[in-house]
């Protein structure tokens, strides 16, 4: 598959699971607040700054910067979805956030000027694009001298049992194609530190900290598990809501077992790992 073929499915996966993603959005944020707060502490927004935020999905991180900038500053709210946007937009509109500017923009060419930003924010995007080092480099492009980027993507695939149990079920059953390793896009394709930290210094940051986030998924049983990756999971969402009955019951009765070491008096709190980097 070539990169236009890629990015074609990108964005029919991130148009089909929208709406799910936006149902989940609450559940989403709880996982994944140590994360936000890192990148938002990070970045620093100061009043008055433009901050772009790419693949934003919801927008929950940039609309927390936002409030940061002011009236006189201004967050630039971007997806490649446009139903994504829309997302972001109704979850603006609810919040009140005025100094929004809504975008569909594609990350690996941004519709910007350059150095006409102060600061980037991108969670979980730049590990599923299929040219991550043409989105790096677009990214740096657009900052202006002395502007930061903060990032997150997921860490190694043995420290997030939350996707690799059900991927592996569906991979050993033949249902959904074993990840490639890098550079094709994925959830684990970023997931090396200094895989990412030479993607950042090749596209032009000088200046690279990473740290490792852990975070935790609570689910109340293996169905609750599996309807939260049907919703949310990319590529493997999709895999995952195709499933015959039976299959998924089949599917459902193994993660019961592989659940059982993550069991809590509530259900179960399944660990994972972020890795967070700042880049200058």
């Amino acid at each position: 598959m070539d990169s236009e073929q890629m990015q074609t499915m990108s964005y029919e996966v991130a148009e089909a699971i929208a709406p799910t993603w936006e149902r989940r959005r609450e559940a989403i944020e709880e996982v994944t607040a140590p994360v936000r707060a890192w990148m938002v502490e990070r970045l620093a927004p100061r009043h008055g700054e433009t901050v772009l935020e790419l693949a934003a999905g919801v927008g929950d991180t940039g609309f927390e910067v936002a409030a940061r900038l002011g009236e006189e500053g201004m967050l630039i709210s971007t997806d490649f979805s446009p139903r994504m946007l829309e997302a972001a937009r109704r979850r603006g509109a609810k919040l009140g956030v005025a100094n929004v500017d809504y975008r569909v923009i594609d990350a690996q060419r941004i519709e910007l000027a350059a150095d006409s930003v102060d600061g980037v924010l991108c969670r979980y995007g730049f590990m599923l694009m299929p040219d991550q080092a043409a989105a790096l480099a677009e990214t740096r492009r657009v900052l202006r001298p002395g502007g930061r980027l903060a990032l997150a993507v997921w860490g190694p695939p043995e420290r997030n049992p939350f996707f690799t149990l059900v991927g592996a079920e569906m991979v050993a059953r033949g249902l959904f194609p074993p990840p490639q390793p890098p550079p094709a896009p994925g959830l684990f394709s970023m997931d090396d530190e200094e895989r990412t930290t030479a993607l950042l210094h090749d596209a032009g940051f000088d200046d690279v900290q990473t740290e490792e986030l852990p975070v935790a998924f609570g689910v109340t049983d293996a169905g609750a598990y599996l309807d939260f990756v049907a919703d949310t999971a990319g590529p493997l969402a999709l895999a995952v809501r195709a499933l015959a009955d039976d299959e998924r019951e089949r599917i459902r009765a193994r993660l019961e077992e592989a659940l059982a070491p993550f069991a809590t008096e509530r259900g179960y709190e399944v660990p994972g790992l972020a890795l967070a980097a700042l880049a200058r």
